[in-house]
Parts: structure tokens; sequence; C-alpha cells
């Protein structure tokens, strides 16, 4: 692998100090080879650059001519491969929205907490 200078810095977009921050930000990280460092913003490019691109082909990006969140969020939804981002690009939704949800999930976990302390009360 070649070693970086000033000029391959700019085979990468994504700051190399960055990149060693995030991965020295780990406790089994005590120093980063010079190559390892540039293979992970190369292969996080190109990562970033595949959802994207995956992203506006299968949303609704591709009429609007822009690539919006809820493209990414749909594709970390409902493509298998991106699964794992599911948590990271959650699908966004109205406070007004959310707070009902809050409610009903209060409302059946009180339903929930009365049934279990009459299972108990029963079983005394």
């Amino acid at each position: 692998a070649a070693r970086l200078s000033g000029g391959e810095n700019r085979l990468v977009s994504l700051p190399l100090s960055r990149i060693r921050v995030i991965m020295k930000s780990s406790p089994e990280v005590s120093s980063i080879n010079q190559d390892a460092l540039f293979l992970t913003a190369k292969a996080t490019e190109l990562f970033v650059q595949y959802l994207a691109t995956y992203s506006y082909k299968h949303g609704r990006g591709k009429e609007k001519n822009a690539l919006t969140y809820s493209d990414l969020s749909h594709t970390a939804e409902e493509c298998e491969t991106f699964q794992f981002l599911a948590d990271i690009l959650p699908k966004k939704i109205l406070a007004s929205k959310y707070l009902k949800m809050l409610e009903k999930e209060k409302r059946d976990g009180e339903v929930g907490e009365d049934d279990e302390e009459d299972e108990e009360e029963e079983d005394e």
C-alpha cells in the first residue's frame, strides 16, 4: 500500500484527522497504521456513495432530482443490506404522532401491569 503524503490525501474526501479521532475513541485501539487509516477512509467514502446512490435510485428523490432524508430512511428500513442502519436513520414522524404513540404504550403498559398484579394476587 502506498504511504500517505500530501498528494495522496486527495484520494479521499473525508478528513483523515476526524477518522483517526473516531478510530482512537475505541478503547481497544492504541495506535493506527497510516494504511489502515487511509483504507478506512476510502471504504467509508465508498459505502456512503453506495448508500446515497441506492437510496436515490429507489426513492422519490429521482422525481424531484434530489436525495432526501426520507429516501435514506426508507432504504434503511426496506433494504436488507442496510437494515443495520434502521436505528440510525429512523423514519421521521410528527411530534404529535410520537406523543400519541407514547400515550398508547403507557396505557398498554398499565393494562399489562394490572394483569400481572392480578395474577400475583391469585397466586397468593
